[in-house]
């Protein structure tokens, strides 16, 4: 029989699963547009919109173009490993299930609780950043919120030119700072409610989703696209001001791990590897996709690479326009158009980078309760988390648990810190899935793959490498969460899960 601890689930159960379109099943309703925008839908967004910004100012300076180079590199390693799996298995769960079929149930239950961390912290960071866009993008129209409700308690916000901003946009001294109408931020109630309202849509259906998904990816693409028509002139017209902000393109390391310097460079790709997170929620949705032999690796590979694109587009011209010792703030994007000083500019980028971030929560969220929708299927999970709506057809209160956990979160918790548990959660479940690919090679060379990984086994173990580095990259107090966040699950792994999982107990 073997360790129960590594008992894995057959691959035969996970196709008769995959083949199941019964009322208590996952709607089978995304085609490749879909699966390629949706991919693209939560990737672009706290990214590119939000991280960008404190990942430059504080470990890169304008050199995070090389640490987006890094980390996409390594996303497309572990993107092959994604979409060999996603093909072969066209199961909700992604990760966590491959991990299942292949290294056993104690490993998948590491990566499921992995993933919760990664989906619900990851729409609390989005959440974040979107209610500082919110701000801007009201005060574009005269409109002032209170800042004791924008952001997280402690936050001091001052205001300079009738608009109220964070006091680390400015390069100020701290009595200069004091001299200025300020505010210290409460609670972020406008990132609480932000989560509440795509939890909603959600839980009404996948299609809603998808549908809505799509329609705001070209808003968003549209603010992208917008930023690099606008700051690109502005470069080449000032190329004064780019040359000051560019002077020093790889500042000297501090002294300190990861304070600039080419450490600098890889802990900065290490935080905007949060950027990248988008493309495993792809596979999530696997169960949805109506062909998905076919449409999950188009769906992966081709958000990824515009992804990329995009990206070191956008940070080489955003460390252009603004010096990058300004940029650690909840909407650099949105700083960068003002200075430019095209003011319509600034409408257009703002909207869709709230278009943007409300993509990234709704996928973040979509995933994360199809996570837990799979490991309660298993019996890994509470009988409630894998329940259905009878009328919606979507597991509406795992959705519902998750959106208020990741609501509360967003609303208290900075998002350098989000940010950091996110890209540890993520690197992880990166490494388990490249391992997953080598293993069942050498297992189950029989098996029917409709995508197969190229050069295996170097794109899995470089894809292992490469995600090592970057999780060794992060700091300390971020692997004491990852591990104190384990234990909690092994926790409940073995006081519940080991009674109830269905594989131990024989049910098929």
């Amino acid at each position: 029989m073997g360790n129960p601890l590594f008992a894995t689930k057959s691959l035969d159960t996970l196709m008769k699963e995959a083949a199941d379109t019964g009322e208590h099943s996952l709607k089978r309703a995304l085609g490749p547009v879909n699966l390629i925008t949706l991919g693209i839908g939560a990737v672009i967004g706290a990214g590119i919109f939000v991280l960008t910004g404190s990942a430059a100012a504080l470990y890169a300076g304008p050199a995070i173009m090389l640490s987006y180079v890094l980390a996409g590199t390594g996303c497309v390693f572990a993107g092959l490993c994604y979409a060999e799996f996603a093909s072969m298995i066209p199961i909700a769960g992604s990760a966590y299930t491959y991990g299942y079929a292949t290294l056993g149930e104690l490993i998948a239950w590491i990566i499921g609780w992995d993933l919760i961390l990664e989906y619900a912290f990851g729409a609390a960071t989005v959440a974040s950043g979107w209610s500082s866009t919110l701000v801007a993008f009201l005060q574009d129209y005269g409109i002032s919120l209170p800042p004791q409700i924008c952001d997280v308690p402690g936050a001091l916000w001052v205001m300079v030119d009738g608009r109220w901003a964070p006091a680390t946009t400015f390069n100020l001294p701290a009595e200069q700072l004091a001299a200025l109408p300020h505010a210290t931020a409460s609670f972020n109630l406008i990132a609480f409610l932000a989560i509440l309202a795509v939890t909603t849509i959600l839980i009404l259906g996948i299609k809603e989703s998808a549908n809505f998904n799509t329609a705001i990816v070209f808003v968003k693409l549209t603010a992208v696209l917008t930023f690099i028509a606008v700051a690109l002139p502005f470069v080449l017209k000032h190329p004064d001001i780019a040359h000051a902000n560019w002077k020093v393109f790889l500042p000297l390391n501090t002294g300190t791990f990861g304070a600039y310097g080419w450490s600098g460079v890889l802990r900065g790709a290490a935080v905007v590897f949060f950027a990248y997170i988008g493309f495993d929620a792809v596979s999530t949705a696997a169960q949805e996709a109506r062909n998905p032999q076919k449409d999950m690796p188009v769906g992966i590979l081709g958000s990824l690479v515009i992804c990329t694109f995009l990206y070191i587009a956008v940070s080489g011209l955003l460390t252009a326009t603004v010096h990058y010792s300004r940029l650690n703030i909840g909407a650099p994007v949105s700083l960068a158009i003002r200075e430019t000083g095209v003011k319509w500019g600034s409408y257009v980028v703002n909207a869709g980078a709230l278009a943007g971030l409300s993509t990234v929560m709704l996928v973040m969220l979509l995933g994360q309760s199809r996570v837990f929708y799979s490991m309660a299927h298993d019996g890994l999970l509470w009988k409630w988390a894998g329940d259905i709506h009878p009328r919606f057809r979507t597991p509406w209160k795992s959705t519902a648990v998750v959106g208020l956990g990741a609501a509360i979160f967003g609303s208290l918790v900075p998002i350098g810190s989000l940010g950091q548990m996110v890209s540890i959660g993520t690197l992880l479940a990166f490494v388990i899935v490249c391992a997953a690919v080598l293993i069942l090679r050498v297992r189950r060379p029989d098996l029917e793959r409709p995508f197969r990984t190229p050069w295996v086994p170097f794109v899995p173990v470089m894809g292992i490498i490469v995600s090592l580095g970057l999780m060794a990259s992060l700091n300390r107090v971020t692997w004491v969460r990852l591990i104190v966040w384990l234990i909690i699950g092994l926790i409940i792994y073995f006081t519940y899960s080991v009674k109830n999982s269905k594989v131990r107990n024989g049910m098929k």
